[in-house]
């Protein structure tokens, strides 16, 4: 087992509000892990403070450690560090630019030759699910394409600059069914390749497609372990009560 994220005593606050109280765990490559909890309790803090997304943010502050494969996080240059923890947001967000733009847009500014460029598209693209739809129309708009297709370019992007650990803040809960189990089946085949995590409210979807669930609530990480055992035989009442749908 080898771990791809750890963080060690994490804590987070907006101003004077603290969002993350010592979180410690650690996150198996390779693997994919949900993080749930009802709104507010701090996931969406925790996955952007694996990429340094929070920084951007005025007055947000942050004490203890992440490393990703051993190195601290705070040590890297943020671009590296995105380039290697890619993320996919809630709604898709691509740009206003072709779909070959679009994935080629990441590549480009990190200095990859144009001449590598239409292979890198079409290998993100088939690794997105994507291409068969796509490949006769790549010149098209990326905003013509459907909700569903637009998370998935979504993922091509952050496919195409070679990340290690990918993040997903809540990919389906804009997609109706079908598109979210197309997403969701194409997590399972990146794991191969990759790390995944995911913040859901989706409890089925945890339960479908994570190796570990973590249970946060007020900001703490109250529960963490494989899936199986946090919706079948979890340890905490909260984490239960949770599960179960007595509250969140």
């Amino acid at each position: 087992m080898v771990t791809a994220i750890q963080t060690n005593s994490l804590s987070t606050w907006y101003g004077s509000k603290q969002a993350l109280e010592n979180v410690s765990m650690g996150i198996e490559e390779n693997k994919i892990t949900a993080i749930i909890g009802p709104s507010g309790c701090g996931k969406s803090t925790f996955i952007r403070c694996l990429n340094r997304m929070n920084d951007l943010i005025e007055n947000f502050r942050t004490e203890g450690e992440i490393l990703i494969f051993g190195k601290e996080i705070n040590k890297e240059d943020p671009v590296e560090l995105r380039k290697n923890v890619g993320m996919v947001f809630q709604k898709p967000n691509p740009f206003p630019k072709s779909i070959y733009e679009n994935v080629a847009y990441g590549p480009k500014i990190h200095g990859i030759n144009e001449n590598k460029l239409d292979i890198i598209v079409e290998e993100s693209l088939k690794k997105a699910a994507l291409w068969d739809e796509v490949k006769d129309r790549l010149n098209d708009n990326a905003l013509e394409l459907s909700g569903g297709q637009q998370q998935r370019l979504c993922i091509a992007r952050a496919l195409a600059v070679k990340p290690e650990i990918i993040l997903f803040d809540e990919p389906c809960s804009a997609l109706d069914p079908i598109s979210t189990s197309k997403i969701e089946d194409l997590m399972l085949e990146l794991k191969k390749e990759y790390t995944l995590v995911i913040v859901t409210h989706n409890m089925q979807q945890a339960a479908r497609v994570s190796d570990h669930t973590a249970y946060f609530l007020y900001g703490k990480l109250i529960e963490f372990g494989e899936t199986n055992q946090i919706f079948k035989k979890p340890k905490e009442k909260s984490t239960e009560d949770y599960i179960i749908g007595r509250f969140g």
